[in-house]
């Protein structure tokens, strides 16, 4: 029977949640804004709007459950079009899309939802998509010591959508490539290929 080995995803300190001050800053925001708040359907925006972001910049906590390679499998595992929900740091706007995360094995493989997990941990904050690439790949990296990992995140930015240039249907690929998928030729190619994406 394989034993397994679960690591406790280790948050960055909690800063203290008061949606009682987030929804006073969003009514008065909102008014800064000319956007009169006395309609029925105006009335509760701020406190939907606290809530809406808080939830967007709390991450759930999950264990990062190994198990030992005893087949020793070297082929590449990839899990693709894992939803990606983030937020855009500098106005504040939503970007979504999907990361390709795979990795190559070493001693220990990564129970396969964890790929989903660790990406979400990392997009709930304020975030520009090449930092989000890099902190997956690197925290896989530094988890479970693969012989490589790949990460490929596309995304529609709607601070690009929906205001400023108004490059509507554009989306941004970012890529981190760690040990042999950056190393090797012929294994990046393979990560790519089975991403989907054109290398």
């Amino acid at each position: 029977m394989r034993s397994s080995t679960a690591l406790r995803v280790v948050h960055e300190p909690e800063a203290v949640l008061d949606l009682a001050a987030a929804e006073d800053a969003a009514k008065a925001f909102l008014r800064a804004l000319g956007v009169s708040l006395d309609s029925e359907s105006l009335q509760g925006t701020p406190g939907r709007m606290a809530r809406a972001y808080a939830e967007l910049f709390t991450p759930r906590p999950f264990d990062l459950t190994t198990f030992p390679n005893d087949e020793g499998y070297d082929e590449l595992v990839l899990a693709r079009s894992i939803p990606v929900r983030s937020v855009c740091e500098h106005h504040l706007l939503p970007f979504t899309g999907v990361a390709h995360v795979g990795y190559l094995p070493a001693e220990r493989i990564l129970g396969l939802s964890k790929l989903a997990r660790v990406v979400e941990h990392f997009a709930c904050r304020p975030q520009v998509q090449e930092r989000l690439t890099k902190q997956v790949a690197d925290w896989l990296n530094d988890q479970l010591h693969p012989r490589g990992v790949g990460v490929v995140i596309e995304a529609e930015h709607t601070c690009m959508t929906l205001r400023g240039v108004q490059a509507a249907g554009s989306s941004t690929v970012t890529s981190t490539l760690l040990g042999t998928l950056r190393a090797d030729a012929a294994s990046r190619q393979e990560f790519f290929a089975l991403s989907g994406v054109h290398a």
